[in-house]
């Protein structure tokens, strides 16, 4: 499945990069990354044997094409690339919303596998949807994403909408969620840097705990919240009519909508 092209290499497609060569599930050597502005994943490839912008002649030697350039610049980089690719290439897509048959059509036909990671591939801890009606496609993304963290076959490419909206963007809530809470306990008095190692810490150990132990978030939430306690006077507000159920509702449903937007 070598050389792997990498069209874009910006913070998900260098955070790939980056987990790949940490677990050493590719040598430098077996990548080629087209980027007209690379960022240090990329330049650290590059001083490690990465092919950084390779002449366009080199990129029928791909085997596997990542698409992981912005949404709205896809087309480009297609235009760019196919022209070049070999017969056997097989494309691999990170780019939110964006159909499989629109990406096929672009690359001549070739198979497309389509994914929503997450940027803590970079560390092995990723999440990544995959989706692909091609048998080879679908090989082909587990290949990449296996040894970068958690991988989810999703059966219906129109599920690849909601898996954006849960996992794709998920990491921005949670990050909001710590900066909101950071906030609050600066306000409730606290100096700053201790609110902030607090939040980060105490979050930090609670989505560890709830990997290692498998429960359901429910039970562990019950397991720390003592009747009229503290905890369950601020769960009244979180888990009440305009807490967090609505509001992530919303928000799931918001980015959803704007994954079809991107599609269309």
């Amino acid at each position: 499945m070598t050389p792997i092209l990498m069209l874009g290499a910006g913070r998900m497609g260098g955070a790939m990069v980056e987990g790949w060569l940490a677990a050493g599930a590719f040598a430098a050597s077996d990548l080629m990354i087209r980027d007209p502005h690379p960022g240090p994943a990329a330049l650290a490839a590059q001083a490690a044997g990465a092919a950084l912008n390779p002449p366009e002649g080199d990129l029928a030697n791909a085997r596997t094409v990542v698409l992981a350039v912005k949404p709205q610049m896809w087309r480009e980089a297609a235009a760019e690339a196919a022209p070049w690719l070999g017969s056997g290439a097989v494309i691999v897509s990170i780019c939110a919303g964006v159909r499989a048959d629109d990406i096929a059509r672009e690359f001549g036909g070739r198979p497309v596998g389509r994914v929503m990671p997450t940027t803590a591939a970079a560390i092995g801890q990723g999440t990544a949807s995959l989706y692909a009606d091609d048998p080879a496609a679908l090989a082909r993304a587990h290949a990449l994403f296996e040894p970068l963290g958690a991988v989810v076959d999703l059966n219906d490419e129109a599920l690849m909408h909601a898996a954006t909206a849960v996992s794709g963007s998920a990491p921005a809530y949670l990050y909001a969620f710590i900066e909101a809470l950071e906030a609050a306990g600066a306000q409730a008095g606290l100096p700053p840097d201790d609110a902030r190692r607090l939040a980060r810490s105490t979050l930090t150990g609670a989505a560890a705990l709830l990997a290692r132990t498998g429960e359901d978030p429910a039970e562990l939430r019950r397991q720390v919240t003592s009747p009229g306690g503290t905890t369950a006077a601020a769960l009244e507000v979180l888990m009440g009519e305009a807490g967090l159920p609505p509001l992530l509702r919303e928000a799931v449903a918001a980015a959803a909508r704007r994954s079809r937007e991107l599609g269309s």
